[in-house]
C-alpha cells in the first residue's frame, strides 16, 4: 500500500491494522537452539531472553554465586578469576541495582589506563578523549543494564562516575558503589591507595585477572593483595574458576592450553 493510500485511510477513519501485520520488513524470527552452542543451551536455562533484557541477576556458576553472595554480605570484595567468568558484568550489575534501590548516591568505575602493547597517545582530542578507549568496557557493561539514555543522564547528574586509576587519589568515597575493574594492571601502591578511598556507606568490589596482566609480573600488585587480605574476616576474596567462565566454551578450551 501507497503512503497516500495509507494517510487516506487514516483520514477517513478506515484504517485496518491487521491488514498490515505481514508487511513487516524486520521480523522477530524464533530462536534455533540447535543451530549451535548459546548460553541457554549450555547451562540448561528456560529464561526467554529474545524479546528484551533479563534485569533480574542471576548466578550461571557456583563462582558467581559465591560472588554475588560475597558483595551483599561485605562491604569490600576482591573478585579474582580468568577472562569470561562475569567479574565486571555481575559487580557493575550490582552497582546498578544498588543505585536503584536507592541503598547508595552513586557508582563510580575505575580502569587503569595501561596500554596493551599499543599506544593511542596519538589520536587527536583532549585527556577525556584519549581515555575514553579503556574506558570502553565499562559503558558497555552498563548499558547492558540500563539504556544508553538513562546512563548518560546518570553522568550527567553525578551518580555515575567513570575514572581511570590515577583520578582517584585524595578522595574519600561516601555512599557509593565502587567498582575497580581490570586491577592486575595495578601496581601495589595504587592498590593500596584505591582501597583506602573506602567511605562510610559504601561497597568496593575490585576484579582482575592476576595471569593477565599488562604489567611485568613484579609490578602488579593485584595477587599479593589479595593473599594478604584473605586474613581479614570483613573481607571476602572470591576465586573464579575455568568451570566459572559464561562466555562461548572455546574460551575455558583456549585458556587450558594457552
Amino acid at each position: 500500500m501507497t503512503k497516500r493510500a495509507l494517510k487516506r485511510q487514516l483520514r477517513e477513519g478506515a484504517f485496518d491494522a491487521g491488514q498490515f501485520a505481514g508487511d513487516d520488513k524486520i521480523r522477530r524470527l524464533p530462536l534455533d537452539r540447535d543451530r549451535g552452542w548459546s548460553p541457554l543451551a549450555h547451562h540448561n536455562s528456560n529464561d526467554d531472553r529474545d524479546q528484551g533484557y533479563l534485569k533480574t541477576i542471576k548466578a550461571k556458576s557456583p563462582g558467581q554465586e559465591e560472588l554475588i553472595k560475597a558483595i551483599d554480605d561485605k562491604n569490600l570484595v576482591m573478585a579474582l578469576g580468568p577472562a569470561g567468568t562475569g567479574k565486571t558484568y555481575l559487580a557493575i550489575a550490582k552497582a546498578v541495582e544498588a543505585l536503584e534501590s536507592g541503598s547508595v548516591g552513586r557508582i563510580v568505575l575505575s580502569r587503569p589506563a595501561v596500554e596493551a602493547g599499543e599506544s593511542i597517545g596519538y589520536l587527536p582530542g583532549d585527556a577525556e578523549d584519549k581515555l575514553a578507549p579503556y574506558l570502553r568496557p565499562l559503558y558497555d557493561a552498563l548499558s547492558d543494564r540500563l539504556s544508553m539514555k538513562r546512563v548518560r543522564a546518570l553522568m550527567a547528574e553525578g551518580a555515575i562516575e567513570i575514572a581511570p586509576v590515577g583520578f582517584m587519589r585524595g578522595r574519600t568515597l561516601n555512599n557509593a558503589f565502587i567498582v575497580i575493574d581490570e586491577a592486575q594492571n595495578c601496581t601495589y601502591v595504587q592498590l593500596k591507595m584505591l582501597l583506602t578511598r573506602l567511605g562510610w556507606h559504601s561497597t568496593m568490589v575490585v576484579t582482575g585477572d592476576p595471569d593477565q596482566s599488562d604489567l611485568l609480573p613484579e609490578f602488579s600488585g593485584l595477587r599479593t593483595v589479595a593473599q594478604k587480605l584473605e586474613a581479614v574476616s570483613n573481607i571476602a576474596v572470591v576465586r573464579l574458576a575455568d568451570r566459572d567462565i559464561v562466555r562461548h566454551p572455546l574460551v575455558a578450551e583456549m585458556l587450558g592450553v594457552l
